[in-house]
């Protein structure tokens, strides 16, 4: 019997998931894929909010759902590949981490940004909101984090 692959085409998208998963540090957390497209914003928040319900922390939506707009905004229009993969992780009882990895080895820098651009500002906002981000290199790309909230 013939095996048959299913194929994407260009009108067909990826349905984002989230599940629970094991972090390194064995803190909660959720990882997703999302399909890096125009839509990627939109999934990577409301991820954030089902998450941060699950975890009773909605207090902290506005920033956390920001910060993944920003990352997946950049991941998108700069990463390699059709996917970047999306964590948010408890980091402590009122604090959460979130990372976007992607395929991209290029690492970004806060830029001064051109107040009428529409585009160059978004690593700004992430550092405001957040209380502490950084990239983790790696030989195939990298994971961009922020974290919000509070000990």
């Amino acid at each position: 019997m013939a095996s048959t692959t299913h194929q994407t085409t260009s009108t067909e998208r990826l349905r984002p998931f989230w599940r629970p998963v094991d972090s390194t540090t064995g803190d909660p957390a959720y990882s997703g894929v999302l399909q890096r497209d125009e839509q990627a914003a939109e999934d990577a928040r409301k991820m954030v909010d089902t998450v941060l319900a699950v975890w009773h922390l909605e207090q902290l939506a506005d920033d956390a759902k920001l910060v993944a707009t920003e990352l997946v905004a950049n991941a998108s229009r700069h990463a390699r590949g059709t996917v970047v993969r999306m964590v948010v992780t408890r980091t402590a009882r009122y604090r959460v981490r979130v990372a976007i990895t992607d395929k991209s080895r290029a690492l970004p820098a806060l830029q001064l940004g051109d107040p009428l651009a529409e585009t160059g500002r978004g690593l700004r906002l992430v550092d405001g909101v957040s209380s502490k981000w950084g990239v983790i290199p790696y030989n195939w790309g990298k994971s961009l984090w922020a974290e919000v909230g509070t000990a």
